[in-house]
């Protein structure tokens, strides 16, 4: 990597002021920094000089890199300034600025990713851009200073090439997808998406085959979804779910791989390889909610003592490191400490003998690819590859099955690992972006009462009433949202992703909990999205919000990205309230929803996967309805609570009146001391007041009941 010459802080960068760790770690470069805002483009409109648009994170690796190749270098900074207006964005804090100009990169046909660098007119519009550019040519890429005195030349020499750039791809970003006409999805084509998305996953290393690999959680849980279907078409006992088998393999591989901190807890974003090895080392918050809620089932369903450890390491690393003194949840840790992606996490044999003592430490690299040349960069980042490899040489059947479990083993190795987290707490940490995201925070809220629920860990459920209590107190005016808080400061007002996670994780504290309350707040939020958010074409729901900053676009994307997408949260929020209401109202506007987007879905299923999760919901969602004293009988409640929250939406009614009028079980209900009933499409089966009957009641469901 260049070193960058000698370099002070600009008197005109304007980031110091700012509260995004991103922002601010870019507040003493030479570049003579904007924040997004009115007063940027109106100094560009005032000077003439075209914008040049970064957008980044805190955690980004080849941010970092960028970062301290050009915009730390003085003679850089000094072309930057002279030819730009030069403006910083936390895609974070700011995703609807980073879906515009990503979607724009997108329509040029590049691939997208960050650090985004994006070339605008003086009045926001897109022209041209890319992703990381070195300061040197090589690979193949212009060095940056010759990319921005082209650009530069062009905006002077060729205005009309500049205008058609803008245009088209104004025109491209403008346009709203049109469907040809309505468009049907039911359970047989959910079944063959499935199919399709089984015969494109690595049968030897999980997840989708090639590399790099993401987790992808709206894909394992669309093939998860697609084994629960296959158990209620099949008599019991079931027989093999290859679906459910996809699942659990690349859970277990995602468990077992450098991805996974073995010592401290919590997934990495990704594997740069096929393995899942080699991870980019930064943590991201809402890959560990969904993580967490995955792992959950798979415990549920298979037992494997595996996924249940793997869910209380990844709380309790949230507890450790993720939790801010109020009791939200920090968006991400960095890959990068002392100048170096992962040097925080990998180790060498001598390192970890100086901690456990030779014999243990034999023991430790044995079970922990522990070798004197490593496996990255000649240190070694600490997996358990070699044992499921070996499983999966020894076993019999084409069907992936997992490696059982040595109790003894594993408690003597929690010793050894709790040895090397403590030393390992020695060193110089990542970055910690502490910012909280309310988006980002219902995620997890809502994996931690799911998953505590599920796994009867309430400690769980009260962390996640916590971290909801902060966003609903602190980020919250009235009945908006807002997206982002840090030291002190709220960003308002929030996105319609805000207002769909958030909802979501009020349905299911109320769902683990029975608090009346937690409806009451959904509905607000749910009311504010449909006021301020409402997109009367699609039936879906724009970004931004109606009396937002104006942007050269309303963004109104329906595809999923890291997070599922708002539409299909927000499906999965209406379709739950139509059952804890008892309104109609809801389901309706599920409907339309589904009307308007799952047209763009058909054209696109790869994208839309949150989405056809959501639509499973709705076709074969099962209500349970607990009334009366059946609240206080713990064995039938465990069983309640151990229905995966996939397939459920728990109601409860302490007295038959908190039921609608027109309620299936309301005249049952009145008539028992208390009783659980479940319920579809209208109708509800006999009560029932033991864990067998209602195993028997929902064992008989259909596939699409």
């Amino acid at each position: 990597m260049d070193s960058p010459s000698p370099a002070a802080p600009s008197p005109a960068n304007r980031l110091a002021g700012e509260t995004s760790p991103y922002l601010l770690q870019h507040a003493a470069n030479p570049v003579d920094w904007w924040p997004w805002g009115p007063d940027a483009l109106a100094e560009a409109r005032r000077t003439g000089r075209p914008i040049l648009l970064s957008i980044g994170y805190a955690a980004c690796h080849w941010c970092h890199v960028m970062a301290h190749e050009s915009f730390e270098d003085r003679d850089t900074a000094a072309v930057m300034n002279r030819l730009f207006v030069n403006i910083k964005v936390d895609r974070e804090e700011r995703p609807d600025i980073d879906q515009i100009y990503m979607a724009a990169l997108h329509h040029l046909g590049q691939q997208g990713g960050w650090p985004l660098t994006m070339f605008l007119t003086p009045e926001g519009e897109p022209v041209w851009g890319g992703t990381y550019f070195p300061k040197t040519s090589r690979y193949g890429r212009p060095s940056f200073v010759d990319v921005l005195e082209e650009v530069a030349r062009l905006f002077r020499e060729e205005p009309d090439r500049i205008t058609q750039n803008r245009d088209a791809l104004m025109g491209r970003l403008a346009a709203r997808a049109e469907a040809a006409g309505p468009v049907t999805i039911g359970v047989a084509e959910l079944d063959r998406v499935a199919q399709q998305v089984a015969g494109l996953i690595d049968l030897t290393h999980g997840g989708l085959r090639g590399a790099p690999k993401f987790p992808q959680p709206a894909m394992l849980e669309l093939l998860w979804r697609a084994g629960q279907r296959a158990d209620r078409a099949t008599p019991q006992p079931p027989s093999p779910n290859l679906y459910v088998d996809l699942v659990a393999h690349s859970l277990e591989r995602l468990c077992e791989g450098g991805i996974y901190d073995h010592l401290g807890g919590g997934f990495a974003r990704y594997s740069v390889d096929e393995r899942w090895l080699v991870p980019h080392f930064e943590k991201m918050l809402y890959d560990n909610a969904q993580l967490l809620e995955l792992l959950a089932l798979a415990h549920a369903r298979t037992g494997h003592p595996l996924f249940r450890r793997r869910a209380a390491e990844t709380v309790a690393w949230l507890a450790r490191e993720m939790t801010t003194p109020e009791g939200a949840f920090c968006a991400s840790l960095d890959a990068d400490s002392e100048g170096h992606e992962g040097k925080f996490y990998v180790w060498t044999p001598d390192e970890i003998a100086a901690v456990l003592g030779p014999d243990d430490a034999d023991l430790f690299a044995r079970h922990y690819d522990v070798t004197p040349g490593g496996n990255f960069e000649g240190q070694t980042i600490l997996n358990r590859l070699a044992a499921l490899d070996e499983h999966a040489r020894a076993r019999t059947g084409s069907s992936p099955s997992l490696r059982p479990d040595d109790p003894d083993l594993e408690t003597h190795l929690v010793a050894l690992r709790n040895k090397l987290l403590e030393a390992r707490a020695g060193r110089i940490r990542p970055g910690l972006d502490d910012k909280v995201l309310a988006d980002w925070n219902g995620l997890m809220i809502a994996a931690l009462a799911n998953a505590g629920t599920l796994l009867g860990e309430p400690d769980w459920v009260a962390r996640a009433r916590r971290a909801f209590d902060f966003v609903a107190t602190h980020m919250t005016r009235g009945d908006r949202l807002g997206h982002s808080w840090r030291d002190g400061r709220l960003l308002m007002p929030g996105l319609a992703s805000d207002f769909a996670a958030m909802g979501r994780a009020a349905v299911a504290l109320h769902e683990a909990t029975g608090d009346r309350d937690f409806i009451d707040k959904a509905l607000i939020w749910q009311a504010a999205l449909e006021r301020h958010h409402a997109d009367p074409t699609t039936g879906g729901y724009f970004l931004t919000a109606d009396d937002a900053e104006g942007l050269v676009i309303r963004p109104a994307a329906t595809q999923d990205d890291a997070t599922p997408n708002p539409h299909a949260v927000a499906a999965q929020n209406l379709i739950r309230l139509a059952v804890l209401t008892g309104a109609d109202t809801w389901r309706e506007r599920a409907d339309r929803l589904f009307d308007g987007v799952l047209p763009m879905a058909a054209s696109n299923v790869f994208g839309h996967l949150g989405l056809l999760n959501a639509l499973d919901l709705r076709l074969r969602g099962v209500e349970l309805v607990v009334s009366g004293q059946a609240a206080h009988n713990a064995a039938l409640i465990d069983a309640v609570q151990h229905v995966p929250f996939t397939e459920r939406t728990v109601l409860w009614a302490p007295q038959p009146d908190r039921l609608p009028p027109d309620h299936p079980a309301r005249g049952h209900a009145a008539a028992t001391a208390g009783a659980v009933f479940v319920c579809t499409a209208g109708r509800c089966s006999r009560p029932i007041d033991t864990p067998a009957a209602l195993a028997a009641t929902l064992a008989a469901l259909g596939p699409s009941a």
